[in-house]
């Protein structure tokens, strides 16, 4: 059959899909029931046939979704309604504003659209300008600007004079604008009420669309809204038909919707993760406390960060009840969704070169909501240092490094999110309470004293504890991996067994392939590596891309098209696979019909079900002869397991290196995306993901289930092989995530504890810092 042929076959038998599913869910909205009742499936033919036609998860529930004082664009008398929870400042809301632009001149006068405000805390002022804009008639139009000026990426694009700037372009009465910017309490009443509106329907990530009442979350691409759009005209009609007036046809679609997501089945109760231990130096920044102090607390913190100011009375209790027992250690980590955290972290290291560290700090803590480089020098002033000089040292290099040194060190040593704890090595995550730190400090003291009786000397006290620490932490517990028939590289004998459980798409997975690699030549007959498939929900080409290297583990050349895939790891896809394919020498035709046929999903999924029910939820995920890393960690990491497993069989490691001092075999548990203030924005941090490379740090590793914030869910079946589906789009992460400011959902305590920078949620755990 010729391409041409080839191509028209195709043609047709998507134009049938088409007809089919069409058919099956408009007979099922025709003939179901009343408009205003969610339209769930009733079979699983209905379910199939909304898979097949684009039909995103959830496109069969409604909520019910007041408008409110919402602004409104388009045609009152619309049959669809799009309600939209959105943030001014997040670049997945800026990124979907074309859609939008495109889904109004696809549908005319059938669609409307309702704005209600989800700002992170960072964001707020925007939200304040365009109220203020809408009350003087021009919300739509300072709402326009808004997201220019977002999507533009311009350096300050929505700080307070551009955004004046553009309330002059406009035409606003200016003096009225910054009156009612400033009347924080009516706008704040506006916005407060939109955001519990969005927690209560578990709107917690920008973008968030409620079209007629039916959810979707995210930017995702147009096809995704337009199956939506597609099936509620079809069900307005139906309300019209029935006699609904046009006027009362948004209530009457909602008025039986759900007011909140069904609860979610109690989860069974979970072991304590393991605690876990860094070797860290203190480094040579503000400190309080006796330098040899029994307990020595690093913390890396941000001004900014409102759980950091929220655990600063905490701090000031544990000195008040230990005094010279404590020493606390200041190091920065100023988050980049934060954005007066660094100028904040300047100015304060800059009173520290004259020794007014802990004044500033004090009240920049005091006064949190408040910091402003207008302020930091009023504080300079009232704290007494010499304020030219605090100018110069505050812009200089010098101090522009020294906290990118602390930043850079705090992601080597797992310090994720803000505030961050390590209590002689020990890591506690987050604001937790007075008790929680009590534990481990009276924990260490006691052992300060058996190593102080034992003669260790003070000097060496902190030192000599770590080590113990990480020691006993590095007895982790072996779990029971069966490899089973995973690709695997390496003697089957192998004294030494990794396994592996990987996502072709994770940033972090694609990281740790150098390590890998490395230690498959310095260990080289002693460690057999193995491949299980983890592919994340909100990584769209993962699964395809496992269904891909399988297929070519078919026919013997997994290794080679896994090494392939992850050096043009930005390129996954079709076109990719198959080139691959030929480079390195599949049966193409053998390697489409394996993918096609879906021949190893039923593998992959077995791979991803065992790996849950080990804790490897995130992605990568090790088990060295059964004991546990997590994360694209140093190669002196793997080495220490490594070593310590040869030794304990009498093999050599052949002139591998010793492990270095600092980490403990359990890796941090850091989620892909922009979380603790999350950076779902760039995590919770920004609430989707940033691209990794601009908040992510290499030890993290991508995770997926009701931890990263979203609710638990299954991944979306992939109906092509060589495209992704419209479902599973809807699962990548395309909308940035409530962090610090973010309503906590029910179940979820480790909401409201952490500000995380790098990757996507809030932890409360003292011993985990996963999101």
């Amino acid at each position: 059959m010729n391409s041409n042929s080839n191509s028209s076959w195709k043609v047709a038998i998507a134009a049938c899909i088409g007809a089919v599913a069409g058919f099956a869910i408009a007979s099922y909205v025709h003939g179901g029931p009343s408009a205003g009742t969610p339209l769930r499936g009733q079979n699983a033919a209905t379910d199939r046939a909304a898979a097949q036609a684009g039909l995103p998860p959830g496109w069969d529930a409604v909520y019910k979704v007041p408008l409110g004082v919402a602004p409104i664009k388009g045609d009152p008398e619309a049959k669809v309604t799009i309600v939209e929870f959105s943030d001014f400042q997040c670049p997945y809301c800026g990124r979907v504003m074309e859609t939008v632009h495109q889904i109004e001149r696809a549908y005319g006068k059938d669609v409307r659209i309702a704005f209600k405000h989800n700002p992170l805390p960072n964001a707020p002022y925007a939200a304040r300008a365009a109220i203020a804009a809408g009350n003087q008639g021009k919300f739509w139009e300072m709402h326009d600007k808004l997201f220019e000026a977002n999507i533009s990426r311009a350096p300050n694009g929505l700080k307070p004079d551009k955004i004046e700037r553009m309330a002059s372009d406009l035409g606003l009465d200016v003096a009225k604008f910054k009156a009612d910017v400033g009347h924080a309490s009516e706008a704040g009443d506006i916005i407060a009420s939109d955001q519990a509106q969005a927690s209560a329907l578990a709107a917690y990530g920008t973008p968030t669309f409620f079209i007629n009442g039916v959810k979707i979350a995210g930017a995702v691409p147009f096809e995704t809204f337009k199956a939506v759009i597609d099936s509620q005209i079809r069900r307005a009609n139906q309300a019209l038909a029935s006699g609904v007036s046009r006027k009362d046809l948004y209530d009457n679609l909602i008025k039986d919707g759900r007011t909140a997501p069904p609860a979610a089945p109690a989860a069974p109760a979970a072991a304590p993760p393991p605690v876990q231990v860094r070797a860290v130096d203190p480094g040579d920044g503000p400190s309080i406390g006796p330098k040899h102090a029994k307990v020595t607390i690093v913390e890396w913190s941000d001004f900014q960060c409102p759980f950091c100011g929220r655990v600063e009375p905490t701090l000031k209790q544990i000195l008040e009840t230990y005094k010279d027992d404590v020493r606390i250690v200041w190091r920065n980590e100023p988050l980049p969704f934060h954005p007066n955290a660094l100028p904040a972290a300047k100015a304060a290291m800059a009173a520290a070169k004259q020794g007014k560290f802990w004044q500033m700090h004090e009240r920049m803590f005091a006064n949190q909501k408040d910091l402003s480089e207008a302020k930091y020098e009023e504080w300079a002033g009232e704290i007494g240092v010499d304020v030219a000089r605090w100018k110069a040292d505050k812009d200089s290099q010098a101090i522009a490094e020294a906290i990118q040194r602390d930043n850079n060190y705090g992601q080597q040593v797992g310090a994720n999110g803000t505030p961050s704890f390590f209590i002689n090595g020990k890591l506690i995550a987050g604001a937790l309470p007075f008790d929680s730190f009590k534990t481990v400090i009276d924990e260490q003291i006691a052992k300060a004293n058996e190593l102080t009786k034992k003669g260790v000397r003070a000097d060496k006290l902190y030192e000599a504890i770590v080590a113990e620490n990480v020691k006993t932490a590095g007895s982790a517990p072996e779990a029971k991996v069966e490899v089973g028939n995973a690709p695997a590289i390496g003697p089957k004998n192998a004294p030494v067994t990794i396994v592996e459980w990987s996502d072709f798409q994770c940033p972090y997975c694609g990281k740790v392939e150098p390590t890998l690699q490395q230690l498959r030549e310095e260990y080289n007959g002693k460690i057999r590596l193995a491949w299980k498939n983890q592919p994340l929900s909100f990584h769209p080409n993962a699964m395809p891309a496992a269904e891909a290297a399988m297929a070519a583990d078919e026919q013997g050349k997994f290794w080679e098209f896994h090494d392939a895939l992850f050096k043009r790891q930005n390129e996954l896809g079709p076109a990719l696979y198959d080139e691959v394919a030929k480079q390195v020498g599949l049966d193409v035709d053998r390697f489409h019909a394996s993918i096609e046929g879906h021949k190893h999903a039923a593998q992959i999924k077995a791979d991803m079900a065992a790996g849950t029910a080990l804790g490897a939820d995130g992605t990568p995920t090790f088990f060295i002869n059964g004991k546990k890393l997590v994360g694209a960690l140093p190669v002196d990491s793997f080495k220490q397991v490594i070593d310590a497993e040869l030794a304990a069989i009498g093999t050599s490691s052949s002139g591998s290196s010793p492990a270095k001092a600092g980490w403990s075999p359990r890796a941090s548990r850091r989620p892909c995306s922009p979380g603790w203030c999350s950076i779902r924005r760039w995590n919770r941090s920004w609430r989707t993901r940033p691209p990794p490379s601009r908040g992510s740090s290499p030890s993290s590793p991508c995770r997926t289930g009701p931890s990263s914030g979203w609710a638990a869910a299954s991944r979306p079946s992939i109906s092509s092989s060589w495209a992704r589906s419209t479902a599973a789009r809807v699962w990548e992460r395309t909308s940035c995530r409530r962090s610090c400011a973010a309503p906590r959902p029910s179940g979820a305590s480790a909401w409201s504890l952490r500000c995380q920078g790098r990757g996507t949620a809030a932890t409360s755990s003292s011993s985990s810092t996963a999101s």
